[in-house]
């Protein structure tokens, strides 16, 4: 709602990443922000957004610098350079989110059913795993560091399992090509020093404490929720909509009564539905019709 609302704004130029342009707030998504006028344009990089800052001096950009460990290094030096060059008119929307704190959220749920975790390979390579360490031994949970390949994934659930039946409880590190323990010290040292940790609210779950990215006070400057009045406040999830119990691996998608009906990946009601990646949406795209018996 705060991405739509600045959008909206007649001074801005907002940038995002395309798979963001569909996720739907309780007034309409950016595409919709887009064709009631407001200049709303994909970009690739948070690069490219302080670009056209530099292009467009009598213009606000705002980029909209969302997802988890992973892109936080490039949206910190984005916000690093701006501030070195000085480019006034860039600010950046931030909705980072941290992956080890929702981990721990999960696990401390009454509802929990989660037995054991593939750690997402991109979020480690920048990360690393240390921080999951002590939550496999806290929880007794296997963790294994996994790669995106259909054979990694295979191999992340074989070595899983493994433990679960050996009755170990580790983080192992099947992506070993791409991870190392201690992952990316330079990225981790620019995101320390644009960002700090602050609570943030999940959709579907509500907030975790210690689970996001906001920036730091030298750096205010470039905080879009600082420079613009947002009227925006909390928002109200779908009633329908189950993808924070999907998330949590208590329900799974086709259990929601609005999957695949009012829910699809070209209008989308939650977080899971929205990318190609969420649970929904590949339960969605992988699905097999019902075939009516033909005795």
């Amino acid at each position: 709602d705060k991405a739509v609302e600045l959008a909206l704004r007649p001074e801005v130029i907002f940038c995002s990443f395309g798979d963001m342009l569909r996720v739907p707030g309780t007034r309409g998504d950016l595409l919709s922000a887009k064709a009631a006028g407001g200049d709303v344009r994909i970009v690739y990089s948070p690069m490219d957004a302080l670009q056209l800052a530099k292009k467009h001096p009598d213009r606000q950009v705002v980029f909209f610098a969302v997802g988890f460990e992973t892109t936080a290094p490039a949206n910190a030096m984005a916000v690093y350079q701006a501030k070195r060059q000085g480019v006034n008119n860039f600010s950046v929307l931030v909705s980072h989110v941290l992956v080890p704190p929702a981990l721990e959220a999960i696990l401390n749920s009454p509802r929990n059913r989660v037995q054991g975790f593939l750690a997402a390979g991109h979020v480690c390579t920048v990360m690393g795993y240390t921080e999951y360490e002590p939550i496999a031994q806290k929880y007794r949970v296997p963790i294994v560091v996994t790669g995106f390949e259909p054979v990694d994934i295979l191999q992340g659930v074989y070595l899983c399992v493994k433990q679960l039946e050996e009755g170990r409880a580790e983080v192992e590190n099947q992506y070993a090509r791409s991870v190392r323990r201690e992952g990316n010290r330079t990225a981790q040292e620019l995101i320390r020093e644009v960002f700090e940790v602050v609570p943030r609210k999940w959709r579907g779950i509500g907030e975790i404490p210690h689970s996001g990215l906001g920036l730091r006070e030298p750096y205010w400057q470039f905080d879009a929720e600082r420079r613009f009045p947002l009227t925006t406040g909390s928002v109200e999830e779908a009633s329908e909509c189950i993808s924070g119990l999907v998330l949590q691996g208590v329900k799974k998608p086709h259990e929601c009564p609005a999957f695949g009906t009012r829910c699809t990946p070209e209008h989308p009601l939650g977080a899971t539905m929205v990318s190609s990646e969420g649970a929904c949406a590949a339960y969605f795209k992988y699905r097999r019709e019902a075939k009516p018996h033909t005795g």
